[in-house]
């Protein structure tokens, strides 16, 4: 069986089949660093971790890129209420994802761009669609996108014209010439801080969200690449926008094939900020290791809305228990993958059919109950390196089983914390490295100072 993946664009499953033969370009849209990473970001970033391993185990070269959007209304309005610097503060949130991610066994993508520095990029791009008619210049010194100019708009989110005009709001009089157009390049306002303002032909301003990853994927993977991903919730308006601006600017649909990972939600209630029931990845890894966590995402089909709950996480370190139990009762031989043996075969069946990750683990759980009843130690391994395909069961068994630290912290939990905390100490966040502190004191973990850093030891 060839991988199938489900496109958004086009609605089915279809067979993969990138422009280069071995050769995989894919762009996910990567973070808005102004907080800490919440529960849908670890879903998103896992998601398509899974996508890029398995990708890669296909035999594929994969450019991944997954940008870092660095400028922003929110990321402004945080930074002055925190009275530091942009850059400081894109660089301490950068620095808390990446501890983030690295406890749920994320790998770096190849390219992880900043927005802030392809500016030049997305102003080379808005250009090209003021000399075509599809950007204007508007009275308030914004420049904007004629929505109606581009011919197609919708095709991927299914919205009709018709169906947009039933739900917009009267623009503002001088900013948009119609409701359904957005901003490509927004002026500076006079209260806002310098280093919020880039220099362009229309004046000091800042890009817009929308124009920053066409850009960025334009300059890193080609005018039309293979793969373009990230949450159900970027597919209207940020997706349909940025196929508006690219196939505007460059006369192609900037990618072949589009795939979008679905919601999660709190006791089946959809997460949202606005709501107030989100939590943040370091709120789960306080209580659950980071394996944990990613072996509850890996369980549920990426498509598929995902329940966030305490007695899932539950649920799911329990099951991971089971599958390292197995691996602890017998040690694994060494095994190199063989797509021929039986369970591999059903295992690259399941992960050829659009990367379905819930089949993929019950192979796991087939191959730990082979073990329980008396397998060997070359099942074992077989049950290893599958696991290791997903990012999973690759620790000693005994240790996971364990704990490796109280309340479920491992290692690499407490480090990541003990570098938050010195990072919020660098950025003079006192407040912040108390909370740390006090938060890993109450998980049995007592960190002492000296001038070679800092320990730690379970109280």
């Amino acid at each position: 069986m060839t991988l199938q993946v489900h496109n958004s664009l086009s609605r089915s499953l279809e067979p993969f089949a990138p422009s280069q033969p071995a050769h995989v370009r894919m762009y996910v849209c990567g973070v808005t660093v102004y907080d800490r990473c919440h529960v849908g970001h670890a879903r998103m970033m896992t998601a398509f971790d899974l996508i890029h391993r398995w990708l890669k185990h296909s035999g594929y070269q994969v450019t991944y890129v997954r940008n870092i959007t660095d400028i922003d209304d929110k990321i402004i309005r945080r930074a002055v209420e925190r009275g530091i610097s942009i850059r400081a503060l894109t660089d301490e949130m950068t620095q808390a994802m990446h501890q983030d991610l690295d406890a749920l066994g994320i790998e770096r993508p190849t390219h992880e761009p900043r927005a802030t520095d392809y500016v030049p990029q997305m102003l080379d791009m808005i250009g090209r669609l003021e000399q075509r008619g599809l950007a204007y210049r508007s009275g308030s010194g914004d420049v904007n996108y004629a929505v109606r100019r581009f011919e197609g708009y919708g095709k991927l989110s299914g919205k009709s014209l018709e169906q947009l005009r039933a739900g917009e709001r009267v623009a503002v009089a001088d900013a948009k010439d119609d409701p359904l157009d957005f901003v490509l390049w927004k002026s500076a306002k006079a209260e806002e801080p310098e280093d919020a303002k880039y220099p362009s032909a229309y004046g000091v301003g800042r890009p817009g969200w929308h124009i920053e990853c066409s850009a960025m994927g334009t300059a890193l993977l080609g005018e039309s690449f293979d793969i373009h991903g990230g949450g159900l919730d970027l597919q209207f308006p940020h997706h349909e926008n940025e196929i508006a601006q690219s196939e505007g600017a460059c006369g192609q649909i900037p990618a072949r094939y589009w795939l979008h990972n679905g919601f999660v939600n709190i006791d089946n209630e959809k997460m949202s900020k606005s709501l107030g029931n989100f939590f943040t990845i370091r709120d789960v890894l306080q209580v659950y290791d980071g394996e944990t966590l990613r072996f509850f995402i890996a369980r549920v089909h990426y498509r598929s809305p995902l329940n966030y709950s305490d007695a899932g996480l539950d649920d799911a370190r329990n099951a991971l228990r089971r599958l390292y139990g197995a691996l602890d009762s017998v040690s694994a031989a060494e095994w190199a993958l063989d797509w021929s043996h039986p369970a591999a075969a059903r295992f690259k069946a399941a992960m050829d059919d659009d990367f379905n990750t819930a089949q993929a683990v019950a192979v796991l759980f087939d191959l730990a109950g082979e073990v329980h009843r008396g397998g060997d130690a070359q099942t074992a391994g077989v049950l290893k390196a599958l696991g290791g395909v997903l990012g999973l069961l690759q620790q000693e068994p005994r240790r996971f089983l364990q704990g490796g630290a109280p309340a479920g912290l491992s290692e690499a939990d407490i480090l990541a914390r003990i570098e938050a905390r010195a990072q919020a100490k660098r950025s003079k966040d006192f407040a912040e490295a108390d909370r740390i502190r006090a938060e890993l004191a109450e998980q049995g973990i007592v960190l002492k100072d000296g001038p070679q850093g800092t320990t730690w030891v379970k109280a």
